[in-house]
């Protein structure tokens, strides 16, 4: 399909088998890299990095030249993969990696940030010349980590940023008609999320405040008819009915804690979970009609 002067892959069992062939090639791939990363050193791996990078990368090319785009699109997600684990390799045979910790905000690292900067911009690249959205899954990704990883070194500020981000990607997102605004609202929702839960997920009253954040994930889809504000709104409902639901625990025989559950406590609680989501789904129909 075409949406503007942007491709829109159409969900077919074609379609659908590209994407599956083409993410378990990827998945082979990095499994190649780790083990080759475990049987040679820096600047070996670093080659291997290299010819896994350009035999991707030419298979996505060759795709395109004989006009199968969405074949060509998923090598070249895969081969922007690629391109990270090479730059990653590359780094850490110069020796910029080594010392820096695991976690992508643990401390300011320029290595750290270079990666993630030249990651984006390949992947920012590459979605124009394959036209494909889904490669801007890994912009979204990456450009979150770039800024959180720039201003942030952990705790309640990362999860401020993170916020401050999913909002941008919901502006974005609502902005742009285009394929590729779907990974902006989807990154949108998660982000703004996960920066919740950092703050509330201990009380009961943190639990209703995410039941609230739920509703309004609701509203947001269906003011933006995206529906994947509704699949996060209804996990947050069922995140808040398996708090209360198992929140309160006893003592068992043999001294661990067990969830304090009546009979009849779990059989009530979804079927209230589900009649509300129900609720929620007939007010959007009425209001359509």
């Amino acid at each position: 399909m075409i949406s503007g002067d942007v491709s829109k892959p159409a969900w077919t069992s074609s379609s659908f088998l590209l994407y599956a062939g083409g993410l378990t090639v990827l998945g082979g791939a990095l499994a190649a890299l780790g083990y080759l990363s475990s049987q040679y050193g820096s600047a070996a791996y670093a080659g291997w990095a290299a010819l896994i990078l350009v035999v991707l990368y030419a298979i996505a090319k060759a795709f395109k030249a004989r006009g199968r785009w969405i074949a060509a699109g998923i090598f070249a997600f895969a081969s922007v993969i690629a391109w990270a684990a090479f730059i990653a390799a590359l780094w850490t045979w110069f020796g910029w990696l080594h010392g820096t910790s695991g976690s992508p905000f643990a401390g300011f690292s320029v290595a750290r940030l270079s990666l993630l900067l030249l990651v984006l911009v390949v992947a920012w690249d590459d979605r124009r010349r394959f036209n494909f959205p889904f490669i801007s899954a890994i912009t979204v990704v990456v450009w979150w980590l770039f800024v959180t990883d720039l201003v942030s070194n952990g705790g309640n500020w990362t999860a401020v940023v993170t916020l401050l981000v999913g909002l941008s990607y919901l502006l974005a997102g609502s902005a742009s008609d285009k394929p590729s605004a779907f990974w902006f609202h989807l990154a949108a929702g998660a982000l703004i999320g996960g920066s919740l839960l950092h703050w509330w997920h201990s009380s009961d009253t943190d639990w209703a405040l995410i039941s609230a954040a739920a509703l309004v994930y609701v509203f947001v889809a269906y003011a933006t008819k995206r529906s994947t504000w509704a699949v996060l709104g209804a996990l947050g409902f069922l995140g808040a009915t398996i708090h209360y639901l198992f929140g309160q625990t006893s003592t068992g025989p043999l001294g661990f804690s067990v969830p304090s559950i009546s009979g009849w406590s779990p059989s009530v609680a979804f079927a209230c979970l589900g009649f509300w989501l129900v609720l929620l789904g007939l007010a959007a129909r009425r209001r359509s009609t």
